[in-house]
């Protein structure tokens, strides 16, 4: 099965902190909570970044140059088209933004198997196999288009639970969780 999403089945909400934008594309709950949450977001000044207590995140830079990520013995570099990982619960800011920026975020609860995330070119994606939490079968495959192209317009999602014959670059997501039903 594929999901096509576009711009019309956002959400638009304020960050938790409060100091910006997100828009989620999808968000997939369990019982206990957010399973897994893809979104993209604008950085446009140096601050702090929202806090999500059980939640391991990733980010990848889609359009400006970039910034670090900072905090109490931590600095990552966020830099366009490369996925930088880190816990949601760890206090942590933008620093060095001298240009705005927009970026991709992968969120998942911390139970859960890391996602597999990367930039990929046109081609055959897989969705895997052999990495589901306990209890759980299948995998899902999401795929981001930063800009149109193959039958896609900028910021369209596709979400699968089995190959995709992808015709432009985008940012694949892999998860080891079963395809979701919302």
């Amino acid at each position: 099965m594929i999901r096509h999403l576009s711009k019309a089945d956002y959400r638009v909400m304020p960050w938790a902190n409060g100091r910006g934008q997100t828009t989620e594309l999808i968000r997939v709950e369990g019982p206990e909570g957010m399973l897994w949450r893809l979104s993209v977001a604008s950085v446009v000044e140096d601050g702090a970044f929202s806090i999500f207590p059980g939640i391991e995140r990733n980010l990848t830079v889609l359009s400006g140059p970039g910034f670090d990520l900072a905090g109490p013995g931590l600095r990552l570099r966020a830099d366009p088209l490369v996925p930088v990982a880190f816990a949601g619960d760890v206090v942590l800011g933008a620093e060095g933004v001298t240009a705005p920026v927009t970026d991709f975020n992968v969120m998942t609860a911390r139970r859960l198997p890391k996602p597999e995330v990367w930039v990929a070119g046109p081609g055959r994606i897989l969705p895997g196999s052999g990495r589901a939490a306990a209890g759980e079968t299948g995998q899902t495959l999401c795929l981001f288009a930063p800009a149109a192209g193959g039958g896609l317009a900028a910021h369209d999602l596709l979400i699968a639970d089995r190959p995709v014959d992808l015709a432009v670059r985008a940012i694949a997501v892999r998860l080891a969780v079963p395809f979701p039903e919302v």
